[in-house]
């Protein structure tokens, strides 16, 4: 009681945050796990629900494809990001007005992002109208397939809407950095790249870190992308889960989004574990 009475202003303006998180969190994530486990029609539990998905090829697909688009999506965004963020840490004419254009897609909503996207990569896109131009093709590509080339669609859509957010962070790491310790290793004689590789990157990587963990839950669960550009030929976990809930297996949708859970765990602790583990990127001694 005595603890109660000495934080109980603090208890009242934690309690709000920690209904909403129980309520609307962790309630329904404990629902849908064990959703995952239950027969959809006997309500058991049972691993029937995991085995029925796992025979099936369209979600085995999904799986492929939601890495995929992960690995693609990270590496091309990371180092886009890494490259504007230290070119916007120049000093030059005009910067500020080159980070408000930058900063733009931030904006704008995903679905409208979706659709300029189409506007671009579509049969009849400005983008095919570029090659026709140039002399590259004869006839129209369709982009936006089942195969590599959605993917990469996706990716390069991905990319052009969260690149503010990942420029901003890299930025803000970077400016965080004294200008001092540059000149003192100019001082001992280091070069442009080994300033770069010794002093940059290493002590920007907590940053990349956070950004890199930051985007992979948004890319692992990417949903609006897909649906807008190609619809049901290019499967996801986060698609294939929405699917089975419209069409009413809510154990499969469950199972499918337990599994999406686990998928960004995995890659979160293999990260933490052999990526950001001390040291400089690619020099731990």
């Amino acid at each position: 009681m005595k603890w109660f009475k000495k934080y109980h202003l603090e208890l009242l303006l934690v309690l709000p945050m920690t209904f909403y998180i129980l309520g609307f969190t962790l309630l329904p994530l404990i629902r849908t796990i064990i959703l995952g486990f239950q027969n959809r029609y006997t309500g058991k539990f049972s691993l029937s629900t995991y085995q029925a998905l796992f025979a099936r090829p369209d979600f085995l697909k999904s799986i492929s494809n939601t890495f995929v688009i992960a690995l693609l999506s990270l590496s091309i965004q990371i180092v886009i990001a890494f490259i504007i963020a230290l070119v916007l840490k120049q000093r030059f004419h005009g910067r500020s007005i080159i980070r408000a254009i930058v900063l733009m897609p931030m904006g704008i909503p995903t679905i409208v992002s979706g659709i300029i996207a189409l506007y671009v990569f579509g049969t009849s896109g400005y983008f095919n109208e570029l090659l026709f131009k140039l002399h590259l093709i004869t006839k129209p590509i369709n982009w936006l397939t089942g195969n590599f080339k959605g993917l990469l669609i996706i990716a390069l859509a991905d990319m052009w809407k969260v690149l503010p957010t990942l420029v901003l962070l890299l930025l803000a790491g970077l400016d965080s950095i004294s200008q001092d310790i540059y000149e003192a290793a100019e001082l001992d004689g280091a070069n442009s790249w080994q300033s770069f590789r010794f002093i940059t990157l290493p002590l920007l990587k907590p940053t990349i870190t956070m950004a890199v963990l930051l985007r992979a839950v948004d890319v692992f669960r990417i949903f609006e992308l897909p649906q807008v550009l190609v619809g049901k030929s290019v499967p996801f976990v986060s698609t294939f889960a929405y699917e089975e809930y419209d069409i009413g297996d809510l154990n499969g949708s469950g199972a499918a989004s337990t599994i999406l859970l686990l998928m960004i765990l995995v890659f979160a602790i293999l990260w933490l574990k052999f990526v950001d583990r001390g040291g400089s990127f690619g020099n731990d001694s």
